[in-house]
């Protein structure tokens, strides 16, 4: 239960904007402009913002940020990792997954792929209260929806 001084100090909420953005690669131009600039909020503060927060990963990793938009023109995100399809295609070294998933395999990932995609899953803002068991659990149900086989180890 909120308190009166929790309640009266809410700020009103305009929108919620949901973009998927190239770590590093915020720029006041589409689609991060236009989404930003019909709420009239400042572009060059969240590329700023948004390229220092990604600035550890590679260029051109695809982010998901989450912006929620204030009817006082501020605003605040949150970036969360890229998704496990994106590290599943990279860890298999595929462009895309298998067209017939459960009858043709795209190609394989190890349990240690699993592993180190759902530790990098774990620091996610969703999933940081659950067990690295479910996590794990969840990219392997992932990887088989998109035709990616999981093996013990590489022949």
């Amino acid at each position: 239960m909120a308190t009166l001084k929790e309640i009266l100090t809410r700020r009103p909420v305009a929108a919620t904007i949901r973009l998927t953005v190239p770590a590093g690669g915020a720029r006041p131009a589409p689609p991060v402009g236009p989404a930003l600039g019909q709420y009239r909020l400042n572009l060059m503060a969240f590329c700023k913002d948004f390229n220092a927060r990604t600035q550890k990963y590679k260029s051109e990793t695809p982010m998901s940020v989450t912006i929620t938009a204030f009817k006082d023109n501020t605003f605040e995100f949150t970036v969360k990792s890229p998704s496990v399809t994106w590290y599943l295609k990279k860890a298999a070294g595929i462009e895309s997954g298998s067209s017939r998933p459960g009858h043709v395999a795209a190609s394989s990932v190890t349990l240690k792929h699993v592993y180190e995609i759902a530790k990098v899953k774990q620091s996610d803002p969703y999933c940081q209260y659950m067990s690295l068991e479910s996590i794990c659990k969840s990219v392997i149900g992932t990887a088989n929806t998109m035709g990616i086989k999981v093996v013990k180890e590489l022949e």
